[in-house]
């Protein structure tokens, strides 16, 4: 019996499918063997290392705790609130000391360190963490009462906690302030990083802020490692709080040294204000405008602002006399 045309087809078709599987095996083999070499980066170990996904569920779980009641689909009231932060923190202990401990002997076989007993050590650090929830949600609510207080188009405290990235990035900074504070390894990072990911808002760790902080809009802010922001502080799109430009050598040289700018209490910084060095503070009280450009200390209740630009107005020219011009000329009349 002879196969239709259509048979053949498909018979033609698995045996050039199994032609190119037959690749797979030899790339796998150059890829296993790249594993090992120079300039190449995994982590091929039988220790796990911290898992993004479980970190990123430690924010959720630790945002569920701070704003009770904002972030999930049942009912809370006066009867279950304990049984939910009970729960909650029972959860959120098990999964924030199992990631601790991995990240702790991730950096003790990576560096070759003796034993630091990093099960105990994780879960140690865990409920060291917990211990200081009560107080970080209290400042919390200091920085949500600033975006209130700050912004005239916001309508309620709820509209603020649902909706606004400066708050989720402020919330994620102040949960990996703590971990960085308790020099928990890589666990920071990765929660900076997914703020930064979801809201456009770049707040490294390491920086220090203080009480009653309000970032509007947000998109496009970055503040660096060793940035130091008073109270009351209020920051708007686009301004970044960085370092100055460094060779590679002068990276190594000052990797534990102050590179950021100090904000002191009050300072207002418009859009896209850019204040760059260790060295440079911006004094209490002053108004920094949009678009400057700052590498040395401004004084107290000093406000900073660029010249009026020149700008030039001309006659907008329509587009019905645009095509007359290209039809008769440059010079005929309409």
């Amino acid at each position: 019996m002879k196969c239709s045309s259509e048979e053949a087809t498909c018979k033609t078709e698995v045996a050039a499918k199994h032609h190119f599987r037959e690749e797979i095996p030899g790339i796998v083999d150059r890829l296993v063997a790249s594993c090992n070499k120079e300039g190449c980066f995994d982590h091929v170990s039988a220790e796990p290392i911290p898992l993004r996904e479980a970190v990123v569920d430690i924010l959720r779980r630790a945002g569920r705790i701070l704003y009770p009641g904002y972030y999930i689909p049942t009912r809370l009231d006066e009867v279950n609130v304990g049984y939910y932060l009970g729960q909650e923190m029972t959860t959120l202990f098990e999964t924030l000391a199992h990631q601790i401990t991995l990240a702790i002997r991730h950096d003790c076989i990576r560096h070759n360190l003796s034993c630091s007993h990093c099960d105990e050590q994780g879960q140690k650090l865990a409920v060291e963490f917990l211990r200081t929830l009560p107080d970080l949600r209290a400042m919390l609510a200091k920085d949500i009462r600033a975006a209130y207080e700050g912004d005239p188009a916001a309508k309620g405290f709820d509209e603020i906690i649902f909706s606004y990235p400066g708050l989720f990035a402020i919330t994620v900074y102040r949960i990996a302030h703590g971990l960085h504070g308790m020099e928990v390894p890589l666990i920071p990072r990765i929660m900076s990083e997914y703020a930064h990911s979801k809201t456009g808002i770049d707040i490294h760790p390491g920086a220090e802020i203080g009480e009653s902080f309000f970032i509007d809009h947000g998109t496009g802010v970055v503040i660096g490692e060793t940035t130091v922001i008073g109270e009351r502080v209020r920051i708007y799109q686009g301004v970044t709080l960085g370092a100055l430009s460094l060779s590679r050598e002068e990276c190594v040289a000052l990797r534990q040294t102050k590179r950021h700018p100090t904000i002191e209490d009050d300072v207002i910084l418009y859009a896209n204000a850019t204040v760059l060095g260790g060295d440079t503070v911006i004094g209490a009280r002053s108004v920094i405008g949009g678009n400057v450009w700052i590498t040395h200390a401004i004084m107290a209740d000093t406000e900073v602002f660029l010249e009026k630009q020149h700008l030039v107005f001309g006659e907008k020219r329509s587009k019905e006399l645009s095509h007359k011009q290209k039809a008769f000329g440059k010079g005929a009349k309409p």
